[in-house]
Order: C-alpha cells, then sequence, then structure tokens
C-alpha cells in the first residue's frame, strides 16, 4: 500500500497539511510523489526542502526538468523553456539560500523518470499510446530497457513528462500528474489515475491511497492562500 501526491507546483502549506492529513490514518505508509514540485506557487525551496527531508520518493516532473536544466544548460531548449512556464515564485524562493540549489537540482537529476511498483505505476505524465508499437509488452517489467527508451524522449511532447496523450495501458495501474483535473479522475481506458488537481489555480492538493492496483482512499486539501497569493 503507498500514498501518492499529485503536482505540488511550490504550495508547500498545502503539502504539509496533506501530508498531515494521510498520516494521521496511515502512520507508516511510504509516501510518493508525481512531480511537478516546483514553479507557479510561492515555495519551491521549501516544498523540495521537505520532500527530501520527509522521504517523500518523486518522479520529476517537466517543471523540475526545466528548473534542473536552466541552472545546468541555460541554452537548451530545456532550460529556455523555464523562463516562461513560472519560474518568477521559484527564482524568489531560492533567494540567500544558494546553497542548497546543488543539493536539491542534484535530488531532481537523480530522481528516477517512474517508479514501477507492485502496487502501481508512477510517473509525470505517464506513458502514452505512443509508444504503443515501440515498446514491447514485455518491457514494462525491465527497468532498464524502459528507462533508456523513455529517456531519450523526456524533451519528446508525447514522452513521459509532458504527453496530454491517452495512455496506454501497461497491464497495471498508471498514477501520473500533469494533465489538471479538477477532481482525481481515473481512465478506464487506459488503466489510469489522473491526480494533479490544479492546486496552483486555488484548487486542492491531492493524493491517492493505492493496494495492490486499487484505490483505497483520497484525500484532498484545498489550496492555502499564501502558497499562491
Amino acid at each position: 500500500m503507498v500514498a501518492v501526491i499529485g503536482d505540488i507546483h511550490g504550495c508547500y502549506n498545502t503539502l504539509v497539511e496533506l501530508v498531515k492529513k494521510i498520516r494521521e490514518k496511515y502512520h507508516a505508509i511510504q509516501l510518493y510523489c508525481v512531480g511537478d514540485l516546483v514553479d507557479r506557487g510561492n515555495f519551491s525551496y521549501e516544498v523540495i526542502e521537505f520532500i527530501i527531508t520527509e522521504n517523500i520518493r518523486f518522479t520529476p516532473g517537466n517543471h523540475d526538468y526545466m528548473f534542473y536544466h536552466f541552472i545546468k544548460e541555460p541554452q537548451s531548449q530545456l532550460g529556455r523553456a523555464w523562463l516562461y512556464n513560472g519560474s518568477e515564485p521559484t527564482i524568489s524562493s531560492y533567494e540567500n539560500r544558494l546553497e542548497k540549489l546543488t543539493e536539491h537540482l542534484d535530488a531532481i537529476i537523480s530522481a528516477p523518470l517512474f517508479i514501477n511498483l507492485n502496487d502501481c505505476f508512477i510517473s509525470h505524465a505517464g506513458i502514452s499510446q505512443f509508444y504503443r508499437s515501440r515498446i514491447p509488452q514485455y518491457l514494462f517489467d525491465d527497468h532498464d530497457a524502459l528507462d533508456t527508451i523513455l529517456k531519450k524522449d523526456v524533451g519528446n511532447e508525447h514522452g513521459i513528462l509532458w504527453t496530454r496523450d491517452k495512455l496506454i495501458n501497461i497491464g497495471k495501474l498508471q498514477v501520473v500528474g500533469h494533465t489538471r483535473q479538477e477532481e482525481i479522475n481515473f481512465s478506464k481506458s487506459g488503466n489510469a489515475l489522473y491526480i494533479d488537481t490544479s492546486v496552483y489555480t486555488g484548487n486542492k492538493l491531492s493524493a491517492a491511497i493505492i493496494d495492490n492496483g486499487e484505490v483505497v482512499e483520497s484525500f484532498s486539501v484545498p489550496t492555502f492562500i499564501k502558497d499562491i497569493d
């Protein structure tokens, strides 16, 4: 059994409250997140620090990768794109905290593009139908081979950080963020659970409790205004 949190986007106070609610009922449960820790909201630094301190495992989102590449390779396609995708609050949150920047960037680039558990398959945007003829079914259980294929497409609009295509049914529940929903939403055709409930627009931050491919329970916390105001 695991808990998977949706896109956080710098909404630190909302995240802390959501984690508190989950742990009040599921004391020792392992927490995961589908990425997009940074940008849009006011507290990207605090979010990453909390994620690291609380041992919340995560897959990086496209915003996390843009942040990393802007600092490390500012002229790269991903680096240049960051300036037009809600970067200003992230820059502000690291003011006078530059000593932590390397540690946080290392956490982002070291995080796996996907986490394949017995309970579910976690990634930021999911494995889309673009890969239907490109990835044989047996490779979904071959971590290294699948990782090699997906890493080649980290900047691709159909890739695991960016896709808004319909997702392929990989034979296991995919838990993803990236595509905003008003509520947690299950797609039967792709066997996919969408858990990004648009916290940075003032809606809420959500998490799903997953056990052996089934949603046991969900939690949500309305956006704290100070996270986005």
